[in-house]
């Protein structure tokens, strides 16, 4: 049994590339693995608000020692921290706006990537706390940006992970999706074609 969570962040929901695509992987994995939980977050509909600093502050604060009100603001970070390290596999569905990732995905990262938590500071630099994590990162770009310096995205989420120990990661890619009928269909069959390839693997984790 798997234990999955599935973060999407289009604004279009289920009628977006990257969440279609990653379901259909995340469906796959249920296959290979009958009774396995996946936990589903939408974070377009469901968006975390913008870290500020009395929140960051209330990290810093040892928890007997919190009041209520720093108890009530570590306590979103807390929790998606504590639902994170509940699962073993990561699927991110993740459209590109703007050059970059959505911001409500940016906000989840920005509580689950924290010192003391996911990460600790050593002598020798940043060691991840994250153990036996497998994630897949589902992309879906109106332009072709993969392997260009454009691709904003892609070093970014793989660094950030890693920082956690997220180190096994697996990506999938729908590009040129503004780009004509064609090119849209092509590259979406291609997509599709590559969650197959990685059945193949998932049967193995």
């Amino acid at each position: 049994m798997k234990r999955i969570l599935f973060i999407h962040s289009s604004l279009f929901g289920d009628n977006s590339a990257s969440t279609r695509i990653a379901h259909s992987l995340v469906e796959r994995m249920v296959q290979e693995k009958p009774g396995s939980e996946v936990t589903r977050i939408d974070l377009a509909n469901d968006a975390l608000p913008h870290l500020e600093i009395d929140e960051f502050n209330s990290w810093l604060i040892p928890a007997d020692q919190r009041d209520d009100t720093q108890k009530d603001l570590a306590s979103h970070s807390d929790k998606l921290i504590d639902q994170l390290l509940a699962h073993d596999t990561l699927v991110l569905a993740v459209p590109m706006y703007n050059m970059g990732i959505p911001s409500t995905l940016k906000t989840w990262i920005d509580r689950v990537s924290r010192a003391g938590k996911t990460f600790r500071y050593t002598a020798e630099g940043p060691v991840g706390m994250v153990e036996d994590m497998q994630a897949y990162l589902v992309f879906a770009r109106g332009g072709i940006y993969r392997d260009t310096p454009l691709d904003t995205q892609t070093g970014y989420l793989t660094s950030v992970l890693g920082l956690m120990g997220i180190t096994s990661v697996k990506t999938i890619f729908a590009e040129g999706l503004n780009m004509g009928d064609e090119t849209r269909e092509q590259s979406l069959n291609n997509a599709m074609a590559e969650v197959s390839k990685l059945f193949a693997g998932i049967r193995e984790l």
